[in-house]
């Protein structure tokens, strides 16, 4: 879906959601962000700097990226967290997951933080795999979080204990979270209305 005459600032210490139906252009507008598509006009800026002319080892690292189907490598929890941070301790990855509501189930799993994981994720859940990226996300300590419909595979009072959490952690961090779901974002400070790639709506 294309977008077109979207305008928005998210603010640091600040939660921005987007919201619309399926095919509404909530996907696309946050993939411009980190540049998996290039916006063809107007500007997308991180701290005032488009990131068209950013260069990418520049942008990367200040954006914590949970895809809608988030992906895990093969081999251990650690070594999928600390594709965060590579330098995390492990103190650092239980915080992280604690936060994402994951420090319960890594640590039932044989070996905890070195417990192994296939290729995919494919040996955990899929609300255990959405919560080991958004741990992920959380180690790298961004500038910016993007959620891309990240809180979809868990119930309901997971999303809520999970993105309570997050807030002492994403203070001084941009978040921004596309969503379906209308009490993931209802606590946002600023909401977007997408239909048919336009902004229709915009507040609290």
């Amino acid at each position: 879906t294309s977008v077109s005459g979207v305008s928005f600032t998210a603010e640091p210490g600040h939660t921005t959601a987007i919201i619309g139906s399926t095919g509404s252009g909530k996907s696309t507008l946050l993939s411009l962000i980190p540049r998996l598509y290039d916006a063809t006009s107007g500007t997308v800026a991180i701290s005032g700097v488009d990131v068209r002319d950013a260069a990418l080892e520049d942008v990367w690292p200040r954006i914590g990226l949970v895809p809608q189907k988030p992906y895990l490598f093969t081999g251990t929890v650690a070594s999928n967290l600390r594709y965060g941070d590579a330098a995390a301790s492990d103190e650092d990855l239980w915080a992280a997951l604690r936060v994402a509501q994951a420090e319960d189930f890594v640590r039932a799993m044989p070996g905890g933080l070195e417990a192994p994981i296939a290729q995919g994720g494919t040996n955990v859940s899929g609300g255990q795999r959405q919560r080991l990226a958004i741990a992920r996300a959380i180690v790298k300590r961004p500038d910016v979080y993007l959620f891309d419909d990240s809180f979809s595979a868990l119930d309901l009072s997971t999303d809520a204990r999970l993105r309570q959490a997050l807030r002492p952690v994403t203070r001084d961090s941009a978040v921004i979270i596309v969503a379906q779901r209308v009490s993931t974002i209802v606590d946002a400070d600023h909401i977007v209305v997408l239909e048919d790639g336009r902004i229709v709506g915009q507040g609290t």
